[in-house]
């Protein structure tokens, strides 16, 4: 698809209605938790890489409180961020990742998460992923962020045909409409949870299947 001849509208105005109807109002992702608050946004990014929802949700809320900015952060000896995010994935890795871009934000950055996407690309342990959230979240600047669920789902769908997150990233770039591209993820990232799963997707209550094409789709509910 591209921006002149495609339905992006009638598809993000039909996830945005089924997102309503869940009837949740407290149904969020995790960036969007913390939006406008750069720190705790670059923070449970990166807690969430690998680690599903609720393990994250608590993991930063226990962080956060803790350690509401980069200075606190630094404050914490290794041990203490582990016992405060454990037992996400890679917890150590991660705290070791946290505690060196909480180090160069204050000595780079004056103490303050860099709204410059080269710059969040610097950090350890971010990557275009995470920079294009906390651009969006934190900084509400337009990024394309694309993890596993919208590169799934963008190929499966056949709004584009990628092998990688960032080809998809590029490609969405080209092709989709730039009032769409924020809220992407938000959008695409609770739907594949719930509907359009990696294995057996739930086809038959999806609210945009008349503009899939279900690409590699052998089986599904």
């Amino acid at each position: 698809m591209n921006e002149k001849n495609s339905a992006w509208d009638d598809i993000a105005s039909a996830l945005k209605t089924w997102r309503q109807g869940l009837g949740d109002p407290s149904v969020t992702t995790i960036a969007e938790k913390y939006s406008h608050d750069p720190w705790a946004v670059l923070a449970s990014t990166i807690l969430s890489l690998r680690t599903k929802d609720e393990v994250t949700l608590r993991a930063s809320a226990a962080l956060l409180k803790r350690a509401p900015s980069p200075a606190a952060l630094l404050k914490l000896d290794a041990q203490e961020i582990q016992d405060l995010i454990f037992p996400v994935g890679f917890y150590r890795t991660k705290t070791r990742n946290l505690r060196d871009m909480a180090t160069i934000i204050i000595e780079r950055h004056h103490g303050a998460v860099p709204d410059d996407f080269d710059a969040l690309l610097e950090l350890p342990g971010v990557g275009r992923k995470t920079a294009n959230l906390v651009f969006i979240e934190a900084f509400d600047k337009d990024g394309v962020c694309v993890d596993t669920h919208v590169h799934r789902i963008c190929n499966r769908a056949g709004w584009v045909q990628t092998k990688t997150p960032d080809r998809t990233e590029e490609r969405l770039r080209e092709v989709l409409p730039r009032r769409h591209w924020k809220e992407l993820n938000a959008l695409l990232v609770m739907f594949g949870q719930r509907v359009c799963r990696p294995i057996n997707p739930f086809c038959s209550k999806c609210p945009i299947k008349g503009f899939c094409a279900g690409v590699n789709v052998v089986k599904s509910r």
